[in-house]
């Protein structure tokens, strides 16, 4: 997978709430991983911006937020996720939160669009945990292969199909279960 943006930046802790300097790597997947150390050797979390981020902030945006000491609020980013919580970061310089919050946002939404020469067609697919995508640079062109999953678990409605199924078996149940009390009401 393609390194969009790597670098130090200060996280502040979802449980003691201090702050620590990290290595970040955000990867073209949407991946977020945060290291020790730039060797990237020791692995503390991963946070998966494409499927759970729903908006970046940084500068000013983020509001109830104190920087680390030595640093100023310009230089802050958060990112909200789906289930409520933030993950808070702290860049060196306005500049380069600035540069986070764009890698983040394009890393949100990050597709590769594939040409298929036999049928003159273009076809864009989306990057994500499931297919791996290599980049090789060629004279003149960049040629890119996609991996595809070879299970078939990738987006192919398989989380849809279990959604409608429990919902449908709910119904059936309610339906069912006020069948059951129906000869209880004639007697």
């Amino acid at each position: 997978m393609a390194l969009m943006k790597s670098g130090w930046m200060w996280r502040k802790t979802p449980m003691l709430k201090r702050w620590k300097l990290n290595w970040c790597d955000l990867w073209m997947d949407g991946s977020l991983m945060f290291y020790k150390s730039d060797t990237r050797k020791d692995y503390i979390t991963r946070v998966c911006l494409k499927n759970s981020c729903i908006n970046v902030k940084s500068g000013l945006e983020c509001t109830g937020v104190t920087p680390p000491d030595s640093h100023p609020k310009e230089n802050l980013l958060v990112a909200t996720m789906r289930d409520g919580s933030d993950v808070v970061l702290c860049a060196n310089s306005e500049d380069e939160a600035l540069a986070w919050k764009l890698t983040m946002m394009e890393a949100r939404r990050a597709t590769v669009v594939v040409y298929d020469p036999e049928s003159d067609t273009y076809q864009r697919l989306e990057v994500d945990g499931h297919n791996n995508v290599y980049i090789a640079p060629g004279p003149g062109t960049h040629h890119v292969w996609v991996h595809h999953d070879s299970c078939g678990l990738g987006d192919d409605g398989f989380g849809e199909s279990v959604a409608l199924g429990l919902l449908a078996g709910m119904a059936a149940g309610a339906a069912m279960r006020s069948f059951l009390w129906m000869p209880f009401w004639f007697c």
